[in-house]
C-alpha cells in the first residue's frame, strides 16, 4: 500500500470560492509589494474552479475594486449594472409592489452577476500572481502538532463502500503549512471541526442558516430585460416562516429564479424544492417563464447569523474566511463582497504573521482586529439583531427590525444582543402540525416538468455525479434512531428538507415498518441535512475530489 506524500507550503487556502482566491490574491500583492515571497496553495474540492460555486447573482463591487485595484470596474466579469429593483408581497394568487425598497436591500450601485464565472476569472489572476490552484481535491481533515493546525489532509481515494482500499487505492496527500486559511463555504467540513475542537463559538449564537434554491432559465429576448432584480416575501412561506423569493435578470435571455428558506421552520415537512416549484407557478413568476426552459439547477445554505453568530475567527497556524465563518449580510443577503473583504483580512494577517515568523493565534488576531475596524464590520454591526428578531415570526421579526433601524441594530433587548437558536432544535412533532406543507400544497405539486420539476429531474438540471463506489459521503449516524424515533415522531424530515432527494423513506410492503434509503449520488452538496437534521444524526463529508454538481453560470 502506497504511503502518503507530504507536501509542504507557506500558506494553503482550502477553498477556490471567493473568499480564499482575494485571500491568495491579495497575499501575493502585499509579497510582491514587499519583495517578499511566498507559497500559497489553494485546494478547490470541485472538478473546477466555479463548478460547485452558487449563490445570489446580485454583487456590491466595492470589495473586489479594494481587492483589483489595477483593473477598470469595465473589465470586471459582470452580466449588467442593476437598472430596476422592485419587492412584491405575494399571496397565493396576487402580487403587491411595496412604494419603497425596505432598508439595507437597496442596490443602486451594484451588479448581477454569475459568481461561478466570477470565481473562474479571479483564479485566472491568482495564477497568473504565482498561486498554486489545484481542482478537484477534498480535503478530509486537520492536522495538528501540539494543539496548533499545521495543515490538512486530502481524502483518501479508492476505497470502496466498505473502506476497504481496492485496488487504485491511493492515500490522501499531507498539505503541511504555516498557516491554514479555511474559505470551504457554509457549514465547511474542516471549519465544523476547527470550531467544535477549540469550541471558537463559546462566546457565539448558534449560526442559524436558510437553504437557497435557484434555477437558470433561458427566456426569449426581451422577457425579462438585463440589471432587473425582483424580491419577494410572502407566498409560498406562511406569516411563521421567514424567507422569500427573487427573480434576477442577467443577460437579456437568461434570469436565476430562486427561493431562500430560513431553516428554523417548525413543520418537518416543508420541502424547499417543493416551495421553488410553487413559487414558479405563481402568476408573476409564471408569467415571466412560461415561454422559457430551465437551463440549471442548484441549492445551497446561507449562513443568516450575522455579528453575534460569528466564531472567533483564527486559532494557532488557522484563519476562517468567508461563509465558513457566517461573513453575510441581512436583509440584503449579500455575502459575496464581505467574503471578499475577509479574504484580504486574513491576507493582511498572514503576510505579518510571514515576516514575524509567529503563527500564534495571538498574532493571527490581527485577523480579528482588522475586521473590528473594518467597513464589513460597521455593516454587520447595523443589522446584528436582523436575523434573531425574525425567529419570533415575520410579524413580530418586522417589528423586531423598524426597532433596530431606530437604534443602529441594538432593538429592544436590554443586553442589546438577541438570541439565536440551532435550527435543528426548532421541530415540532408532526401530530402537532395542524396543516403540513405536504397536506396543504399536495394538489398543486403535480409537476408538469416544463415549468415545475421533480427533485430527480432538477437534480439532472445539476449535472451533479459521484462515483459510487466511494464510501458514503453522508453519514446516518445510527439508523435505529432514525427507524425507531425521528420516523414516528417527525415522520422523517429529512425526505423534505433535502432539495435532492438523497433520503428515501420506505416502507416494506409486509411489516408495514418504515425505514431510511439513502441516494448519495444526487448529492448538490448544500449541507442541509447537517443542520437541520433534529437529532443531529446526519454528517455530511467530502466525497471524492471533482464531485458533485456543476454549476455552470450559477
Amino acid at each position: 500500500m502506497s504511503k502518503s506524500e507530504i507536501i509542504e507550503t507557506d500558506i494553503l487556502i482550502v477553498g477556490g470560492g471567493v473568499a480564499g482566491l482575494a485571500a491568495g490574491i491579495h497575499l501575493a500583492d502585499l509579497n510582491a509589494a514587499a519583495g517578499e515571497k511566498a507559497g500559497i496553495l489553494v485546494l478547490e474540492k470541485g472538478s473546477a474552479i466555479g463548478s460547485h460555486t452558487l449563490s445570489g447573482a446580485v454583487i456590491d463591487p466595492s470589495t473586489l475594486r479594494a481587492l483589483l485595484p489595477d483593473i477598470p470596474e469595465k473589465d470586471f466579469p459582470f452580466e449588467s449594472p442593476v437598472k430596476k429593483e422592485g419587492v412584491y408581497f405575494l399571496t397565493p394568487k396576487f402580487a403587491f409592489k411595496a412604494p419603497l425598497t425596505p432598508p439595507f436591500m437597496g442596490n443602486h450601485g451594484n451588479f448581477v452577476a454569475s459568481l461561478g464565472k466570477l470565481t473562474r476569472w479571479l483564479a485566472e489572476i491568482a495564477e497568473k500572481k504565482g498561486i498554486q490552484i489545484y481542482p478537484g481535491f477534498s480535503v478530509s481533515e486537520m492536522l495538528y502538532e501540539n494543539g496548533r493546525v499545521v495543515g490538512a489532509k486530502t481524502i483518501d481515494t479508492g476505497v470502496d463502500k466498505h473502506g476497504k482500499p481496492m485496488d487504485n487505492f491511493q492515500p490522501g496527500n499531507e498539505i503541511r503549512a504555516k498557516i491554514t486559511i479555511l474559505a470551504e463555504g457554509p457549514r465547511g467540513s474542516l471549519t465544523k471541526q476547527l470550531v467544535r475542537k477549540f469550541e471558537l463559538d463559546r462566546s457565539s449564537n448558534p449560526q442559524v442558516y436558510s437553504t437557497g434554491v435557484k434555477e437558470l432559465w433561458d427566456l426569449p429576448e426581451g422577457t425579462f430585460e438585463a440589471g432587473r432584480i425582483m424580491h419577494t416575501l410572502g407566498f409560498p412561506f406562511s406569516f411563521n416562516h421567514f424567507g422569500g423569493g427573487f427573480v434576477y435578470g442577467l443577460n437579456g435571455r437568461q434570469v436565476a429564479v430562486g427561493i431562500a428558506a430560513g431553516l428554523d421552520y417548525k413543520d418537518p415537512t416543508f420541502d424547499s424544492h417543493a416551495a421553488l416549484q410553487l413559487y414558479k407557478k405563481h402568476p408573476l413568476i409564471a408569467k415571466i417563464l412560461q415561454k422559457g426552459k430551465i437551463l440549471r439547477y442548484g441549492a445551497k445554505t446561507i449562513p443568516e447569523g450575522g455579528l453575534y453568530s460569528l466564531p472567533k475567527l483564527c486559532h494557532d497556524g488557522v484563519m476562517i474566511a468567508g461563509d465558513s465563518a457566517g461573513f453575510l449580510s441581512m436583509p440584503s443577503l449579500k455575502g459575496v463582497h464581505l467574503a471578499i473583504e475577509s479574504g484580504m483580512l486574513a491576507a493582511k494577517s498572514a503576510f505579518e504573521a510571514l515576516k514575524k515568523k509567529d503563527f500564534s493565534k495571538e498574532q493571527l488576531g490581527l485577523y480579528d482586529a482588522l475586521f473590528k475596524k473594518s467597513a464589513g464590520y460597521r455593516t454587520l454591526a447595523r443589522t446584528r439583531n436582523f436575523r434573531a428578531g425574525f425567529g419570533y415570526g415575520m410579524i413580530l421579526g418586522a417589528f423586531h427590525f423598524a426597532t433596530q433601524i431606530l437604534t443602529g441594530g441594538r432593538g429592544i433587548t436590554p443586553s442589546g444582543k438577541m438570541k439565536t437558536h440551532e435550527d435543528a432544535a426548532c421541530y415540532k412533532k408532526l401530530a402537532g402540525i395542524k396543516n403540513p406543507f405536504c397536506k396543504k400544497f399536495a394538489k398543486e405539486l403535480a409537476f408538469d416538468k416544463q415549468l415545475t420539476f421533480d427533485k430527480v429531474t432538477d437534480v439532472y438540471f445539476s449535472g451533479s455525479k459521484h462515483d459510487e463506489e466511494q464510501p458514503c459521503h453522508l453519514r446516518v449516524l445510527d439508523f435505529d434512531l432514525c427507524r425507531d424515533i425521528c420516523i414516528p415522531k417527525y415522520g422523517g424530515p429529512c425526505q423534505s428538507f433535502c432539495p435532492a432527494e438523497v433520503y428515501e423513506i420506505v416502507t416494506d410492503p409486509k411489516t408495514g415498518k418504515k425505514d431510511l434509503h439513502l441516494h448519495p449520488a444526487n448529492c448538490v452538496h448544500c449541507k442541509t441535512c447537517d443542520i437541520k437534521d433534529p437529532f443531529g444524526n446526519i454528517e455530511w463529508a467530502v466525497p471524492y475530489g471533482g464531485d458533485g454538481p456543476e454549476y455552470e453560470n450559477l
